[in-house]
């Protein structure tokens, strides 16, 4: 499993699409844009399946011992 860095991760401090009332013209999203959607996605993937691995250990049933 890759390991997921701080930089995929949504930041608003690096959001810059803050509308105002008045604007009533449709966005576009540019290139950058949506590299990140699609990174901040690829993330949130990787760590639903980190998670579902913890439950899975956390809920699995003992192995038999040995006879």
């Amino acid at each position: 499993m890759k390991a997921i860095s701080n930089d995929l991760q949504y930041s608003p401090s690096r959001d810059s699409a803050s509308l105002k009332r008045k604007d009533t013209r449709k966005t576009r999203l540019s290139l950058r844009q949506i590299n990140e959607l699609r990174k901040a996605s690829e993330t949130h993937i990787l760590e639903q399946e980190k998670e579902l691995e913890l439950v899975q250990s956390m809920y699995m049933t003992p192995a038999a011992p040995p006879a």
